[in-house]
């Protein structure tokens, strides 16, 4: 798989035969959730570090976070282990594994409904009654 690019890696590893390789964001200590840009991707040692791992500190100056490749074994044991310190406040230490492409990063956000969705579900009730009286009105 030499010859192969990075960003095609993850195809090729969908084949049998072929070893299994996730990738992930990397940073350490950042705040603002910034290191979730393509600048911070990195590709996980094939085989070993199957999962995606998030750790979550809420400091006095804000909330920090670290991301990095994990083996299943360990992120799972240390999201376990951190679980109690997962409050929310300060000092609070929440750790998160994940195991598909890319997925400690940050969360997306939902998508705003545009006007003319908004607008047929408003509707939406008035619709239904022009369509009922249409068809008890058709011969």
């Amino acid at each position: 798989m030499k010859d192969i690019p990075p960003q095609n890696k993850s195809f090729w590893s969908l084949f049998p035969g072929n070893a299994l390789q996730i990738q992930c964001y990397q940073c350490e200590e950042m705040k603002h959730n910034d290191c979730s840009t393509p600048e911070y991707i990195v590709n996980c040692t094939v085989n070993v570090q199957d999962m995606c791992q998030k750790e979550v500190l809420v400091k006095p100056d804000g909330i920090h976070y670290r991301k990095s490749c994990a083996s299943s074994g360990a992120c799972l044991i240390a999201s376990s282990g951190y679980q109690q310190f997962c409050t929310g406040r300060l000092n609070s230490v929440c750790i998160s594994c994940c195991n598909t492409p890319l997925c400690n990063g940050s969360k997306r956000k939902r998508p705003v409904p545009s006007a003319a969705t908004s607008n047929l579900q408003t509707n939406q009730p008035l619709i239904l009654f022009l369509l009922a009286l249409k068809l008890l009105l058709l011969p």
